[in-house]
């Protein structure tokens, strides 16, 4: 369990964000994670320590994305590629995440992860190339190699820390920092990486603007979640990574430099797209939080598995992440984070609450009380910067705290926040069978259909038009011809 020694920090724990393909993984467990690890039995072929690394992956993750005709058509793809590399004698082995957010990454050992949240936003099978071919990339220059290289390096500095200066906590702050510094591949790694990339899908047969039309799309998305969480600020650990890169602007400029020197200079590739194949095998695929690991529906986040439910209070954006359901308003004023963690049977809620794990807790502000049955705790903590309203909620074998930050907690705020955590509660499950999961549907355009309309039908918590555009790749402007098939998502 974290233990937050100074109250400033708190608030980029509580909602990080994460926008960008090739991040990297800080799995320290600050709580229970609010999702299930999926088996990884077919890849016996890994050595012990290579197939915990795998389970660690894909656990944070929440599990892996099953789906045969999808993996078929990936698995595809990664043999073409594999053949055009600049190593045909390496191996991959591709892992399909059951998550949401857009992501993928590379092991040294060429184990491949790709998020079906970055399979959504892809439209074709040049842009999927792109992303694989890419990661292969990462492997053949020994990028992740090296990466690992200094995280071991980083390990060791955090033990004599630690042992040597005989300071724990400096010690697990080092370690903390060097992981967020070394979570990434650096600018010019990811550069190297896009040129790689780019050749060996254009050798591959690929339409080699791939690369470009995909960096487009995931900038518009990442601008897109950046509003909705406009709280998310400079100072958080996630755009300190995106500051560390090349803005999406100059690697798509890149990326259309390196096409061009694959299309003789054309302005469009002649390789392959297909479209329609790559849509077939996305068809179906669940789209945003599965049910089963939790969902968000507006402001409601909703556990069927876990069997609770919540509700933000108004003017709240949600996300779901494999350790906790993170909140904030458009003002970035007001933050919320719901996790689990695991607290001794025999220590009251109202003594976990002053033990210390955020420092600035006003005593005289905890009391124990109920929600809707369940045995809670609440009390307020202030810091030079921030003010936060907590709950302290068992339910099971755990305790979830729902943790309210605001830049002035008002009255009225406070109120809010109580009347928010009042709607923690069971769901039945007769309430909890009838959920489903959002899914990513490729229709076809009728004679009368265009963008408003198609949006129309998008079930999306807000800005139907704006995702239906990036989800397609589309401007503005676009006009749907008859017989187009697009992606809208719906049940």
């Amino acid at each position: 369990m974290v233990r937050w020694t100074i109250l400033a920090r708190a608030l980029p724990l509580l909602f990080p964000l994460w926008l960008s393909a090739c991040t990297g993984l800080d799995l320290d467990q600050a709580s229970v994670p609010l999702t299930s690890p999926a088996s990884a039995s077919e890849y016996a072929d890994m050595s012990p320590n290579q197939r915990r690394e795998h389970e660690r992956l894909v656990a944070s993750y929440g599990g892996a994305y099953n789906d045969p005709e999808l993996k078929a058509l990936i698995q595809q793809v990664v043999e073409r590629l594999v053949a055009a590399s600049e190593r045909p004698d390496l191996k991959y082995r591709v892992t399909v995440l059951n998550s949401p957010a857009i992501n993928a990454f590379a092991l040294p050992d060429g184990s491949l992860y790709v998020t079906r949240g970055l399979l959504s936003l892809a439209n074709d099978t040049s842009e999927l190339s792109s992303v694989l071919a890419h990661e292969m990339a990462h492997v053949i220059a020994r990028h992740a190699t090296i990466r690992e290289d200094q995280v071991k390096q980083a390990v060791l500095v955090s033990r004599v820390i630690s042992d040597v200066v005989n300071d724990p906590d400096l010690g697990a702050l080092a370690m903390q920092k060097s992981r967020r510094t070394l979570a990434s591949f650096s600018r010019g790694q990811e550069l190297e990486a896009d040129a790689i990339g780019v050749g060996i899908a254009a050798r591959a047969g690929f339409d080699p603007y791939g690369a470009s039309r995909f960096l487009t799309d995931m900038g518009r998305f990442g601008d897109l979640k950046s509003a909705a969480f406009s709280s998310s600020s400079s100072t958080t650990p996630d755009m300190d990574f995106l500051s560390s890169h090349p803005a999406t602007p100059e690697r798509i400029s890149i990326a259309i430099a390196n096409a061009r020197q694959y299309a003789n200079g054309a302005p469009q590739g002649d390789g392959e797209r297909d479209r329609n194949a790559y849509f077939s095998a996305i068809d179906g695929m669940v789209y945003g939080d599965d049910p089963k690991e939790g969902f968000v529906r507006g402001r409601r986040f909703f556990h069927p598995k876990l069997g609770f439910t919540f509700t933000a209070p108004e003017g709240f954006s949600l996300e779901n992440t494999s350790q906790a359901v993170l909140g904030a308003t458009q003002t970035g004023r007001e933050a919320l984070r719901l996790d689990a963690v695991r607290v001794a049977p025999d220590q009251s809620l109202a003594q976990y609450l002053s033990s210390g794990w955020v420092e600035g807790v006003e005593i005289n502000t905890v009391e124990s009380l109920t929600v809707n049955g369940f045995t809670a705790s609440t009390a307020i903590a202030r810091g030079d910067q921030w003010s936060f309203r907590m709950f302290a909620i068992r339910f099971g074998s755990d305790v979830y705290r729902l943790i309210f930050a605001a830049r002035e907690l008002t009255p009225e705020l406070d109120k809010q926040f109580r009347t928010a955590a009042d709607t923690f509660r069971r769901v039945s499950s007769g309430e909890a069978e009838t959920v489903k999961p959002l899914r990513v549907r490729v229709v076809t355009a009728g004679l009368g259909d265009n963008v408003e309309k198609m949006a129309a039908r998008m079930q999306v918590p807000d800005r139907p038009m704006e995702r239906f555009l990036i989800l397609n790749g589309l401007d503005a402007a676009a006009k749907l011809k008859y017989g187009e098939k697009v992606k809208i998502i719906s049940e």
